[in-house]
């Protein structure tokens, strides 16, 4: 049965579940799910409880971190207002947990979830679905359904929009939920219960003035912006939600955000060029992906003047090849194979056989979940 996921391909995890034993890149795929879910196993549960702080609301339940390039001004005695060191993480965000155990829960719900998929081990779903309730459902653990203090800077606020950003690992969250359903583990009351915190996340993200502040980013944010709300959309079962968002990707973020040669100039300013324009790219490609689902081309769309996805790929792929050196800041270090993924999804987009080699010499020896994912989807007719 194909399962009901948005960021995961459905058909092709139907086909890997179905594959003989002796389709050893399917296999593969399966074992190195289980492999990881194992580990998943033993982490956690998650809550925006267990935070060492509150929020300016008294309120534990609101999500709460810190804006991650602000640090202390050494000029001030108390360090207030925090002043910006772009590219630089500030280890102070370790003291709020929120964003690390979201990530954490987003990436393991997905594993538990791609493990009971392909196995139907009851214990995978059952640990995906306490890891799932804790966060979004019990009202003694959950999370509020809004986003008011993410990245707040000291001294100056106590929330950003620009703070949506971290919520993209609901993403991978909602995926697990597709992946479990139909077991034991996962009632309708849970799915129920599941929908109403989406519809109610996705009706802040759309009506509040935070929400309103990351729909209008230019760059980068408002990609992944646009990418939560169609993902949250498609969930929800409101298709023209995801179209109308889907359509105005064309316009407001792939003609805005990337030049006809490729470059992305408002990712190029920062001092991790590279990982930046990457990012970027990366959700505009699973944007692409998801348009599928409700019939909108953004693989192929390009402006008159030539600003499109594969211009983008194109610009970066000469840097990852070496034919190119990188000229921009990067002061996390340059690395070719950060373009991996990009490169694999375009192999299934384009079948272009310059993405295909680039992504072989690129992926060598790489054999996680997710690289393995994209590298059967490329290779499947």
């Amino acid at each position: 049965m194909r399962p009901r996921v948005f960021q995961l391909d459905a058909a092709e995890l139907e086909r890997i579940k179905a594959a003989p034993p002796n389709d050893a890149d399917a296999q593969a795929i399966i074992h190195a799910a289980v492999e990881v879910a194992d580990k998943a196993m033993h982490e956690g549960p998650f809550s925006v409880m267990q935070k060492a702080v509150t929020p300016p609301s008294g309120d534990k339940h609101d999500y709460m971190s810190q804006a991650p390039y602000f640090w202390a001004d050494p000029t001030k005695p108390n360090g207030l207002p925090y002043i910006r060191r772009d590219g630089e993480r500030n280890p102070e965000l370790k003291k709020i947990s929120d964003h690390d155990d979201l990530g954490r829960l987003g990436e393991d719900t997905r594993l538990l979830g791609l493990a009971y998929y392909f196995t139907g081990k009851p214990e995978y779903a059952a640990r995906a679905a306490l890891l799932l309730r804790m966060w979004f459902l019990d009202p003694s653990t959950r999370m509020n359904p809004n986003l008011e203090f993410g990245q707040g800077i000291p001294g100056i606020n106590t929330g950003r929009g620009i703070g949506l950003i971290e919520t993209r690992s609901i993403i991978s969250a909602l995926d697990s939920v597709g992946l479990i359903a139909g077991s034991d583990a996962w009632s309708a009351a849970d799915q129920r219960g599941m929908e109403q915190w989406v519809g109610d996340f996705l009706h802040w993200m759309r009506t509040s003035s935070k929400g309103k502040d990351e729909d209008t980013a230019k760059n980068n944010h408002g990609t992944w912006y646009d990418l939560q709300v169609t993902d949250y959309a498609l969930f929800l079962g409101n298709r023209q939600l995801a179209v109308d968002t889907l359509e105005r990707v064309k316009s407001r973020r792939i003609a805005l955000q990337i030049e006809p040669d490729g470059r992305e100039p408002l990712e190029l300013a920062r001092t991790n060029a590279w990982g930046y324009s990457i990012g970027n790219l990366d959700g505009l490609m699973q944007l692409a992906d998801m348009g599928r689902a409700v019939g909108i081309d953004l693989w192929n769309y390009k402006t008159s003047d030539g600003r499109s996805i594969r211009a983008a790929l194109d610009f970066l792929l000469q840097y990852a090849q070496g034919k190119k050196q990188w000229d921009y800041q990067q002061i996390g270090g340059f690395h070719a194979d950060a373009l991996l993924h990009e490169l694999e999804r375009a192999e299934r987009a384009y079948h272009d056989p310059r993405y295909a080699a680039a992504a072989a010499k690129l992926g060598a020896g790489k054999n996680d979940v997710e690289t393995s994912l994209l590298r059967y989807e490329a290779a499947s007719p």
